[in-house]
């Protein structure tokens, strides 16, 4: 145990940690993608240069048109605004915000009504693309859902451009090597950033399903670049689920208008691919675990809210619960450090 990078657990038992740590190591990893030599992240704090909009069909309600606004913030973190509710304060994007993550991510602040579904697949942008203060307009808690993920979201960010204000940007680290896990196996490891190194995030993130995704490991320096190389895999289901959605799911609410068609998700049978999968590296698909760490984990990574994070996170076989549990485990036990930027 003293050999492995577990640290101090957080949630779970080490040594079911221990056991799948071995399976994660064992299992090859399939594509490797890095910063560039040199490459050094933005010293000062970032927001979009001016407004941008996008729209797309609802996430629940997919007849509906959903807007997102993203507008210029000087004021630290992200913020999400219902127009729809003028008499409630903007959400903080923020892990004392979570409400819930029984199938996704969902935020509310104040009255229960002032929430947004959903929301990993736009807050991951924070970590991913540097945007560090922005506030979002919403007309509804139901934010849209596109065929090619978050692309649009990027493209959209990418066309009005970053830029600097005059606030330093803040970086943390963990005190300490910290780990949760579950019964079922599923684990995350974040590891503090190395004495003096310059601060970024690295992320070693594999899964294992029963089913036509099969094994996918994957190892990435987070930076714009290969945020945007994620930011084209769907979310991925089952079959099963598939024909769930379209009948007995109908009865609930969370369910029945769910907007899920066989180009905004990728359809994994227990042999095969329902519909063409994306990200195709040696013969292979890896949309799967491109979605996993860099739409679901980083999302989770954006609700440290007062900075950035750098270190190292390793990822196996884990979900949206895990990862929320992680940030609220690392508030809970005071762990996050400043970095000192040279």
């Amino acid at each position: 145990m003293s050999e492995r990078p577990f640290g101090l657990v957080l949630a779970g038992s080490g040594e079911t940690i221990a056991r799948s740590y071995d399976e994660m190591l064992n299992q090859p990893v399939d594509q490797e993608m890095y910063s560039a030599s040199g490459q050094k992240p933005r010293r000062y704090q970032t927001t979009v240069r001016r407004p941008v909009s996008i729209e797309g069909p609802g996430t629940f309600l997919g007849r509906a048109k959903r807007t997102l606004c993203f507008e210029p913030s000087e004021e630290e973190g992200w913020w999400l605004d219902r127009v729809d509710l003028p008499d409630s304060l903007p959400i903080r994007v923020a892990i004392s915000n979570v409400w819930t993550t029984a199938r996704n991510i969902v935020l509310c602040s104040g009255s229960p009504h002032n929430y947004v579904r959903m929301v990993e697949h736009i807050v991951a942008l924070k970590t991913g693309m540097g945007l560090d203060n922005v506030v979002i307009r919403l007309q509804s808690g139901d934010p849209p859902l596109f065929d090619r993920s978050s692309m649009d979201l990027v493209e959209s960010i990418e066309k009005t451009e970053l830029k600097d204000l005059s606030a330093p940007a803040r970086w943390f680290t963990v005190r300490e090597p910290v780990s949760v896990g579950r019964g079922n196996g599923s684990f995350l490891v974040f590891l503090p950033l190395e004495a003096g190194a310059t601060p970024k995030l690295t992320i070693d993130c594999a899964i294992n399903f029963e089913s036509a995704i099969g094994k996918q490991r994957i190892i990435f320096d987070v930076d714009p670049t290969t945020f945007r190389h994620g930011a084209l895999a769907r979310t991925n289901t089952t079959l099963g689920m598939m024909i769930y959605s379209r009948t007995v799911g109908k009865l609930f609410a969370d369910i029945r208008n769910l907007g899920y068609t066989v180009n905004n998700i990728m359809i994994a049978g227990r042999k095969k691919y329902l519909n063409e999968p994306r990200m195709i590296h040696d013969d292979k698909s890896l949309e799967a675990v491109w979605h996993r760490a860099t739409l679901d984990l980083l999302a989770a990574v954006a609700l440290i809210e007062h900075g950035r994070f750098a270190g190292r996170i390793l990822s196996y076989k884990a979900g949206h619960s895990l990862d929320v549990l992680m940030i609220k485990r690392l508030y809970q036990n005071k762990l996050l450090v400043p970095v000192e930027c040279k």
